[in-house]
């Protein structure tokens, strides 16, 4: 299976790679880590890993990151001394990774070929792989099922969307599945899926969502500056935005604008690639705007009425501090929304669209407290600005998703003394 598996994986890297090399000519988000990807492993990491026990963490992206920086830090705290290596796929995972986890290698999964995995699992020798959500790579199990080594999936989700294929292909999976130790899943909803689609009973647990132990950083000096230029401005914050969206908000300004004169809109792309695309629908709105990336260190106040375009990285989650309503992106398009806990966890009053399936059990148990607001396109204006006049409204459902927020911690607690219990277990079976 594994050699029909690598002949697909070559033949769709073969299909790609004319797209792919110009894209590396254009753009650094494409060459980024291509040394690594290829299995040529830094020494930094040679020197990092020699002589050291070592878990190896693969957290995707950005949201994944930060889902994982209080379970390494957990795990940190129960192993002394060991190493916990970070793998991301992205580049802006790379950035938030280094930035949270000063204290932790950080580098870019290798390509699922067999040669770029082995040398890095020659150079780690981990004693664990714990790979976040959904993050199953055939070739990464295999390999290191091959070594002896236990596999934990944390964090495990299984979406809507993606439910329905991985029954079409479970009796695919099942192999998989069968060589990964322990499933620590986010939801009753997600172990029964599991489950379902071939995994053993006795190797899944539910110890929680640990996008509820992500706490914003509250020194960024980012926030600071735009902080300082507000001078009582309302902010509306839309995080996360994906193309079509900006579209729609910056329609609908113009009436928040005329209802809400002291009210400035901060517009946050989800990807640093739509910056300029972003940017270029602001100026042709004609509204007064200001690029975040130019902010110096004392900025002059914004009257109101301004959009801000967050042009940078890794600062959004505590920029969310700021808002008087915070809106979460990808879920005015079919995309599956994105976190909503990021600005709860202030006390800000959160407001998405209607696709929000990626956050399905979040959003379902801030429904159930009150705790969110959900609207439909052509209401989006309409709902902001009853929110923005109703203050005290808004403000008692921002401290019931703030109280969402508080009740349901201590996922990352849970998780990581779960995968050191199997560790530790399996240590001793070795001996």
């Amino acid at each position: 299976m594994m050699v029909i598996y690598s002949s697909l994986l070559l033949a769709v890297l073969v299909v790609v790679a004319p797209y792919w090399l110009v894209r590396m000519a254009t753009s650094g988000r494409y060459r980024a880590g291509l040394r690594q990807r290829l299995g040529l492993v830094s020494k930094g990491l040679h020197a990092s890993a020699a002589g050291r026990s070592v878990v190896w963490v693969h957290a995707v992206s950005v949201g994944e990151v930060m889902a994982a920086t209080q379970l390494i830090r957990e795990l940190k705290q129960r192993l002394p001394g060991w190493l916990v290596a970070v793998s991301t796929t992205t580049e802006t995972g790379q950035r938030l990774a280094k930035e949270r986890l000063p204290d932790s290698p950080v580098f870019y999964l290798p390509l699922d070929f067999k040669f770029s995995v082995r040398k890095y699992l020659r150079v780690l020798q981990p004693k664990m792989l714990v790979l976040m959500e959904s993050e199953l790579w055939p070739r990464l199990i295999a390999e290191c099922t091959r070594d002896g080594m236990p596999i934990v999936v944390v964090n495990a989700r299984i979406s809507d969307r993606s439910f329905p294929r991985y029954m079409r292909l479970r009796r695919l999976w099942r192999p998989f599945l069968e060589m990964i130790a322990l499933f620590l899943a986010q939801s009753t909803e997600t172990a029964d899926r599991l489950i379902k689609i071939g995994a053993s009973e006795t190797r899944v647990r539910v110890t929680g969502n640990l996008k509820y132990d992500v706490q914003a950083r509250t020194d960024n000096e980012m926030t600071k500056r735009i902080a300082s230029i507000l001078s009582g401005t309302r902010l509306v914050v839309a995080g996360s935005t994906l193309a079509g969206e900006e579209e729609t908000l910056l329609a609908t300004w113009p009436a928040i604008r005329q209802a809400i004169p002291d009210a400035s809109l901060l517009i946050a792309p989800r990807h640093k690639d739509r910056f300029e695309e972003v940017l270029q629908l602001i100026r042709r709105s004609g509204t007064p705007f200001l690029q975040c990336s130019q902010l110096t260190q004392n900025p002059n106040p914004v009257v109101g009425g301004t959009i801000l375009l967050l042009d940078t990285i890794g600062d959004l989650a505590s920029v969310y501090g700021l808002a008087s309503v915070a809106f979460i992106g990808g879920s005015l398009v079919p995309k599956g929304g994105h976190n909503p806990l990021e600005p709860a966890q202030f006390g800000v009053p959160v407001l998405m669209g209607p696709s929000f399936e990626n956050f399905r059990e979040i959003v379902k148990t801030m429904q159930e407290a009150e705790a969110i607001r959900i609207v439909a396109n052509e209401k989006l204006a309409e709902t902001l600005i009853a929110m923005l006049q109703d203050e005290a409204a808004s403000r008692a459902l921002g401290e019931r998703g703030r109280a969402v927020f508080e009740a349901q911690a201590g996922a990352a607690a849970r998780t990581a003394q779960a995968v050191v219990s199997l560790l530790e277990e399996r240590v001793r079976t070795t001996r």
